[in-house]
C-alpha cells in the first residue's frame, strides 16, 4: 500500500511541476496545444481584422466576465442634457415638430414642406454633432438621442431626415479622419445646411455583406481642372442611400486599385472613402426608392469611370484603402444612437396615444383598457417601452463618456427595434380599426408601416441576432479568446507560445470558476450572490439572479468555443442564442441603473419589475434553447446539471404585474409622464395625438358624473333616452349641476373625435390641404 501512496504522490508532484511551472509546462504541454490551436485557427481577412478590432469594450465586457461589477455599472454618471441642448429640445425641436406630420409628408409634399427644410437648415439640425468651431452646434450624443427621439413621436421623414446627417456619413468621418483643409472647407457648410449630405456604401450584390462591395476605384492620370493629375477612375451602384436623391455631397465607398503602382507596391489598396459634389460630371444621381410609404429621401446612385482626384478621399490619399477602419470605428456611435432613438420614439408614441385611447374607448359600458384581454398588451408596451429608454440612455452615456462600443451598438439597434415592432404591433391590436384607416386622424397607421425599416437598415436584424452580437462579442469581449489568438499569430514563436500559455492556462482557470460559480448559484438560488450595499432592497435580488445568469453565459459561451471550435461561427442558431443572452444582461443592467438614476421611484417599479422578469424568463430560454439543441449530448447534459440544477425557477411576468403595468398607462400620472418624457404632445383638438390626450383627460373628470348618471338612471329618478336626453333630465331635477353636465358634454365631444376615423371620396382623391386643416374641418 505505502507503494501505491508513493507511486501517487510522485505522479501527483510531476503533473503539478508540468502544470506550475511555465517553462516545463511550455515545453511538455502547451507546445504542442499551441501548434495544433495555429492549424485549427481560421484564417482572418484584414476587413475582419479592422471589424473586430474596432470600437471599443464597455460594460458587456463586464456581463463576459462571469462576475459583473455592478457597483462599476452604478457609477456611471447618469447621462443629463445641458441646459442649451434642453433649450433646443424645448424650443427649436418643438417648432419643428409643429411644422410638419407624417400625413402632411406623405399626402401632401412627398418629402419635408420647403419651409421645414429651411428651418432644419437655420437651426442647425443638420449640424447637431459637428463642434461649434465649425459652426455646429456640438451636441452630446444624449441631446442627438433626444432630437431624433422627439421627432420620430411625430413625424418620420423630419426624424429620417435630421438623424442622417448626425450618423454615420461625411460629417462624421470627416471629424475623425478628414484633412484640415476638407473640415475647414466642408463642416461649416455642413452645419448650415449649405450641402446635404448622403453615404453610399450598399451595393445591389453587397448589403450585409458590405466588406465584398463591387464597386471600384481605378487609380490613373487624367485632366483635372486643366492639368494632369493621378486620380482615380470610379465606377460604381448604389441603393437605399438616405438623403442620396437630394444630396449635394455624396460620401462613396469603394474598393480602391492600383494595377500600375502609381501610388506604390500594392495593386488592392482596398476600402477607401471618398467625398464626390453630385453636380460632377458622371454622377447619375435623383431617383427615389418608396419605402413603405415613407418619404423621407431615400434612392440609387451610380456612376462610370468618374474621374476624380486624390485629394477627395477622406483624409487625403494617406487615407486610401483605410475606409473599412474608418467605417467600422464610426459605426459603433452612429448605430448606437439613431435606430435605438427613433425606434423608442415610436413606442412611446404608441404608449401615451394607445394607453389613452383604451381608457376613452369604451366596449360593454366599460373603457376596453380596463379588460384583462387589453391589459397584456398594454403590461408589455409599457415595460418594453421602460426597458428601451433605459438602454437608449445609458448607451448615449457611453459615447459621451468616450466609448465607441460595437457590441452593444449591435445589441441596442437589433432589441430595441424588435421590442419597437412588438410594441407597435400590440398597439395596433389595441386600436383595431382606429388603427388600419390611413389619415390624418391615425397616429399609429405609418408607423405600423414603417417598422420593418429599422429591422432592416444599419445590419438586418437576422444577421445582427446570428452573426454579429455572440460572433463578435466573444472575441472581443471574453478577457482571454483575444489574447489567445493574438499569441497565435505573432510572428515571434517564442514570445507567441509564451503569451499563449499564460492566457491559455488563466483561460481554464477562468472556467473552472465560473463553472463552479454557475453550480453553486444555480442550488443555493443565488441567494448569496453579490448586490452592491446601497441599491434598493426591492432590486437587490436582481443583481444576485444576473450574476448567476452572467457565471452561467461565461460557462456555457466557453464551452461552446471549446466543444465547436470554428463551427460555433456556422452554428447560427446557437450563436444567435448566446447572443441573446448577453444581449438581455444588458438590457437589464441599464434597466436596473435606469431605476437608480431616477430615484427608485416607487411609482415606476411595476415597469422595471415586468422588464426584469420578462428579460430573465427570455434568457432562461435562451439557455434552454442552446443546451436541447448541443450537437454533444453529453456536454448538453453536464451544462444542464451546472446551470439549472434544480430546475427552471424563472416565470413570466405575473398577471397581477401586468394589471398593475396596464393601470399607468391609462390615467395621467407622473409615472406615465416619465415613461413617455421627451416626445412631442401638442394638446390640441386638431393634432391627432392631441385630442386623444385632451379625451383622456376629459373621461377621467367625467368618470364620476357618469357612474352618478347611471345610478339615477338605474333607480328610476332619470328616464330613457339619449345621453343628451338623459343629462338634460338629471340637470332638471337637480341631480346634476350645470358645470357637471358641461364636463360630460366635453368627455363625449373630445370622445367622438378620438375614436373617429378618415374617409375620403371614391376614388380617394384628397385636397391638397393640411392634417391640421382636415381635423379643423372635420370638427
Amino acid at each position: 500500500m505505502t507503494w501505491l501512496l508513493s507511486l501517487l504522490a510522485a505522479a501527483f508532484a510531476t503533473l503539478a511541476a508540468v502544470l506550475l511551472l511555465p517553462p516545463l509546462r511550455r515545453t511538455l504541454l502547451t507546445g504542442s496545444i499551441f501548434a495544433t490551436y495555429k492549424k485549427l485557427l481560421p484564417a482572418m481577412s484584414q476587413t475582419e481584422r479592422e471589424a473586430l478590432e474596432a470600437g471599443t469594450v464597455w460594460w458587456e465586457g463586464e456581463l463576459f466576465s462571469g462576475r459583473p461589477n455592478w457597483q462599476k455599472l452604478l457609477d456611471y454618471p447618469q447621462p443629463k442634457l445641458t441646459a442649451a441642448e434642453q433649450s433646443f429640445l424645448d424650443n427649436e425641436c418643438e417648432a419643428l415638430c409643429a411644422m410638419v406630420s407624417d400625413w402632411d409628408t406623405t399626402q401632401l409634399h412627398q418629402d419635408l414642406s420647403p419651409q421645414a427644410w429651411a428651418y432644419a437648415k437655420e437651426k442647425g439640425f443638420l449640424g447637431m454633432i459637428i463642434p461649434k468651431r465649425y459652426g455646429g452646434l456640438e451636441f452630446s450624443a444624449l441631446a442627438h438621442s433626444a432630437v431624433v427621439q422627439k421627432l420620430s413621436t411625430h413625424c418620420s421623414a423630419a426624424a429620417v431626415s435630421v438623424m442622417v446627417p448626425n450618423s454615420l456619413g461625411p460629417a462624421e468621418l470627416l471629424l475623425h479622419y478628414g484633412t484640415e483643409e476638407q473640415k475647414n472647407h466642408t463642416l461649416p457648410r455642413l452645419a448650415k445646411g449649405l450641402e446635404i449630405p448622403a453615404f453610399a456604401l450598399t451595393n445591389p450584390h453587397a448589403g450585409s455583406d458590405a466588406a465584398s462591395i463591387p464597386d471600384t476605384g481605378i487609380v490613373c492620370r487624367g485632366l483635372w481642372q486643366g492639368k494632369e493629375v493621378i486620380g482615380m477612375r470610379v465606377t460604381w451602384d448604389k441603393r437605399y442611400i438616405t438623403l442620396g436623391p437630394i444630396c449635394t455631397l455624396l460620401g462613396l465607398a469603394f474598393r480602391l486599385h492600383d494595377p500600375d503602382h502609381l501610388l506604390g507596391n500594392v495593386e488592392d489598396i482596398g476600402i477607401t472613402c471618398a467625398l464626390v459634389p453630385t453636380d460632377h460630371p458622371g454622377v447619375n444621381i435623383g431617383r427615389r426608392h418608396f419605402p413603405l410609404n415613407a418619404v423621407f429621401q431615400n434612392g440609387p446612385n451610380s456612376g462610370t469611370d468618374v474621374f476624380m482626384p486624390l485629394d477627395w478621399i477622406i483624409g487625403g490619399p494617406a487615407m486610401a484603402g483605410h475606409g473599412w477602419r474608418m467605417l467600422m470605428e464610426c459605426l459603433a456611435a452612429g448605430r448606437s444612437i439613431s435606430l435605438p432613438s427613433s425606434n423608442t420614439g415610436m413606442a412611446k408614441l404608441a404608449v401615451r396615444a394607445t394607453g389613452a385611447y383604451a381608457r376613452v374607448r369604451s366596449q360593454f359600458r366599460t373603457a376596453i383598457g380596463k379588460f384583462e384581454g387589453i391589459e397584456e398588451p398594454l403590461a408589455r408596451m409599457g415595460g418594453n417601452t421602460y426597458m428601451m429608454d433605459a438602454a437608449r440612455t445609458l448607451t448615449a452615456g457611453a459615447i459621451d463618456l468616450g466609448e465607441k462600443p460595437s457590441v452593444v451598438s449591435a445589441i441596442v439597434k437589433y432589441h430595441v427595434t424588435e421590442r419597437a415592432r412588438q410594441v407597435v404591433n400590440d398597439a395596433m391590436d389595441i386600436l383595431g380599426g382606429k388603427g388600419i384607416c390611413l389619415g390624418p386622424n391615425n397616429f399609429m397607421g405609418r408607423a405600423y408601416q414603417q417598422i420593418p425599416i429599422g429591422i432592416t437598415v444599419e445590419g438586418a436584424n437576422i444577421l445582427t441576432r446570428s452573426l454579429i452580437i455572440f460572433g463578435q462579442g466573444a472575441i472581443r469581449c471574453h478577457p482571454y479568446v483575444l489574447k489567445e489568438m493574438e499569441a497565435a499569430r505573432n510572428p515571434d514563436a517564442a514570445a507567441g507560445l509564451r503569451d499563449f500559455d499564460k492566457a491559455l492556462f488563466s483561460h481554464l482557470w477562468f472556467v473552472w470558476r465560473r463553472g463552479f460559480r454557475a453550480w453553486s448559484m444555480g442550488l443555493t438560488g443565488s441567494h448569496f450572490g453579490p448586490a452592491p450595499a446601497d441599491v434598493a432592497p426591492e432590486t437587490r435580488r436582481y443583481y444576485q439572479q444576473l450574476t448567476r445568469f452572467s457565471a452561467a453565459f461565461a460557462l456555457l459561451a466557453d464551452v461552446s468555443m471549446l466543444v465547436m471550435g470554428g463551427d460555433l461561427k456556422r452554428k447560427e442558431k446557437l450563436s444567435a442564442r448566446l447572443g441573446d443572452i448577453l444581449s438581455l444582461l444588458y438590457l437589464c443592467s441599464a434597466t436596473l441603473k435606469r431605476y437608480e438614476d431616477e430615484g427608485r421611484q416607487a411609482e415606476d417599479a411595476p415597469l422595471m419589475h415586468w422588464a426584469i422578469w420578462d428579460a430573465m424568463f427570455r434568457m432562461q430560454n435562451a439557455f434552454e434553447g442552446v443546451i436541447s439543441n448541443y450537437p454533444n449530448r453529453f456536454f448538453a447534459a453536464v451544462l444542464h446539471w451546472k446551470i439549472f440544477p434544480l430546475g427552471r425557477p424563472y416565470e413570466v411576468p405575473s398577471d397581477q404585474l401586468g394589471h398593475e403595468v396596464a393601470k399607468l398607462l391609462i390615467a395621467p400620472s407622473a409615472t406615465r409622464d416619465r415613461l413617455t418624457a421627451g416626445m412631442y404632445l401638442a394638446r390640441s383638438e386638431s393634432d391627432a395625438v392631441g385630442v386623444v390626450e385632451l379625451a383622456l383627460e376629459a373621461t377621467i373628470a367625467a368618470e364620476p358624473i357618469e357612474a352618478k348618471l347611471r345610478a339615477a338612471e338605474k333607480s328610476g329618478k332619470v328616464g330613457a333616452g339619449d345621453t343628451a336626453t338623459k343629462l338634460r333630465h338629471a340637470q332638471e331635477a337637480g341631480l346634476l349641476s350645470a358645470e357637471e353636465v358641461a364636463l360630460v358634454q366635453r368627455r363625449i365631444h373630445l370622445r367622438d373625435k378620438a375614436i373617429a376615423v378618415d374617409d375620403f371620396p371614391r376614388d380617394f382623391s384628397v385636397e391638397q390641404i393640411s392634417a391640421a386643416e382636415i381635423l379643423r374641418r372635420a370638427a
